[in-house]
């Protein structure tokens, strides 16, 4: 028998719309009745990103699958490309921004969970039901 919890596929989970981007929390503690870290893929929009923020509580792990970006973390700004990554220790102030006219895409993984369920109840968003859109451009 094969646990559903244990394989997550984009079209399984809702998709928060920002105007900046797009979220896919592929684990969760609702998703995957994960306890100790939530993820998920991040895209943002060309030339958009995460403002300067931080998660007091939560460790952030981001891993860039494609696309070009400018990552700040308490001060420090470096260009970051596809293959590398980026820890975010807890209350670090960072930000995420694109860099390039393509989207970047990024793996988000948060330790504890948490930070995720802040994003989804910002007023900011649009919650579409699993299945509505991919994680691609359209």
């Amino acid at each position: 028998m094969t646990n559903e919890k244990w394989f997550i596929a984009p079209e399984d989970v809702e998709t928060l719309q920002f105007d900046w981007g797009r979220i896919k929390w592929l684990s969760t503690p609702d998703v995957t009745d994960s306890e100790q870290l939530s993820a998920g893929i991040v895209q943002l929009a060309p030339k958009e990103g995460h403002e300067r923020h931080n998660h007091p509580d939560s460790e952030e792990i981001l891993y860039v699958i494609s696309g070009e970006g400018i990552q700040t973390v308490d001060g420090e700004e470096r260009r970051i490309t596809a293959g590398e990554m980026v820890h975010i220790p807890a209350g670090a102030y960072h930000s995420t921004i694109n860099a390039t006219w393509e989207p970047l895409r990024l793996l988000a993984v948060y330790a504890p969970p948490g930070p995720e369920e802040v994003l989804r109840e910002d007023p900011n968003n649009s919650i579409l039901s699993a299945g509505d859109l991919s994680v691609e451009t359209d």
